[in-house]
């Protein structure tokens, strides 16, 4: 019996190591650094989505109520600045866009981000948003190193500016692939602005998909200084307790 469940162990962690390595794309993932608990760049990070993507991605698992309350903005506003489609303060952020019109258009229905960063994780969303590149091949005519022949074209070009790749040079029998992205003309934002776009955007999708984090995180801080309060007392009392103890 502990031999078969050594087999089924090992059979789980292969199959897990190899969902992994398949979100990954085999594409090397930079460290977005998500910040939850920085208030000002998940508002930054909502502007962000619903200026550039809620046009076709909804997150049908969060409202716009609680978006009022966990990012500290008034209903008025989030009415007034994220539901461009005359939602209710109580309802889902859905988008307009038709599903068949959408695979009509990009060959794959826009999937709902509410989950996508608990799916394939921040890194993932921060390094596919910075490696769309200029693709005359593909129908949007972008492609992109971590997800390729993705069907999304590049919503945030006008700010990053295009990209080219640079391919290698392709030996007899094989294919050449993208060496590195290099700018092809330049964007509204710097490259380091650009970053702090991508990580801000990354940061929202990361609140999006577990919206309790916002709290946990804040609420992480004083249970540590809590435990460590605890701790030292608790010193004191033994010490106290053992000093006439020989």
């Amino acid at each position: 019996m502990l031999k078969n469940m050594i087999i089924k162990s090992l059979v789980i962690a292969a199959a897990l190591f190899a969902g992994t390595a398949g979100a990954e794309e085999g594409a090397a993932l930079e460290n977005a650094q998500s910040r939850v608990g920085n208030i000002a760049s998940v508002q930054s990070g909502a502007r962000l989505y619903f200026n550039y993507c809620s046009g076709c991605h909804s997150l049908k698992y969060v409202s716009y109520s609680q978006l009022a309350d966990d990012l500290h903005l008034s209903r008025d506003d989030v009415l007034r600045n994220f539901a461009f489609s005359g939602a209710k303060i109580g309802d889902q952020v859905l988008t307009n866009m038709p599903g068949d019109n959408a695979k009509a258009w990009f060959g794959n229905t826009p999937p709902d981000l509410s989950l996508e960063a608990r799916a394939k994780g921040p890194d993932w969303i921060y390094t596919y948003l910075k490696s769309f590149y200029l693709d005359p091949s593909r129908p949007t005519g972008w492609n992109n190193t971590v997800f390729p022949s993705v069907a999304m074209p590049n919503v945030l070009w006008e700010l990053q500016g295009p990209q080219r790749a640079v391919m290698s040079t392709a030996k007899p029998g094989e294919e050449s692939h993208v060496v590195r992205l290099e700018p092809a003309s330049p964007g509204k934002l710097s490259a380091g602005q650009f970053d702090e776009a991508a990580r801000d955007l990354t940061t929202f999708l990361d609140y999006a998909g577990e919206p309790a984090k916002l709290k946990r995180e804040a609420m992480g801080v004083w249970v540590v200084l809590y435990l460590a309060l605890f701790t030292f007392l608790a010193w004191l009392l033994k010490h106290e307790y053992w000093k006439d103890v020989h």
